[in-house]
């Protein structure tokens, strides 16, 4: 049996003159760890922070914002901070998020038809983004 037709569905990387490179497991958690580092420097640039329930939030309720929305709510946010707001209610065309605005973080996120029937308390401000 020939090479391709062995590997008729994983095609092999090649290394050398007809070598193929087998990748163990270690190797995978290693890539796999690496890509984990690099996403969290990537996130701890930003300049807005999300908690692990804020990410899985947007992830469960499929709710997605434009660079653009990100940076209008970190403006919005850097300016209620510095009104002593605390925690304020971000309304935006697609979301309602629940932050902290000294420490720039989102707490939790939902979608507005789920946010209409919700009464919002402990918070100090309402930012409404409307673009």
């Amino acid at each position: 049996m020939n090479p391709i037709e062995r590997y008729a569905y994983y095609p092999p990387s090649v290394v050398g003159e007809g070598a193929i490179e087998r990748r163990t497991d270690s190797d995978r958690q290693k890539e796999s760890s690496s890509f984990k580092q690099t996403l969290t420097e990537e996130l701890n640039q930003l300049p807005v922070k999300l908690t692990k329930h804020a990410k899985d939030r947007f992830i469960q309720r499929n709710i997605h914002l434009s660079s653009q929305d990100w940076n209008q709510i970190y403006l919005k946010m850097k300016q209620a901070g510095k009104m002593g707001i605390g925690d304020s209610l971000v309304l935006t065309r697609k979301a309602a998020l629940v932050v902290n605005a000294p420490r720039n973080m989102v707490i939790t996120a939902m979608d507005l038809q789920e946010a209409s029937s919700h009464i919002f308390t402990n918070i100090n401000g309402t930012i409404v983004i409307n673009h």
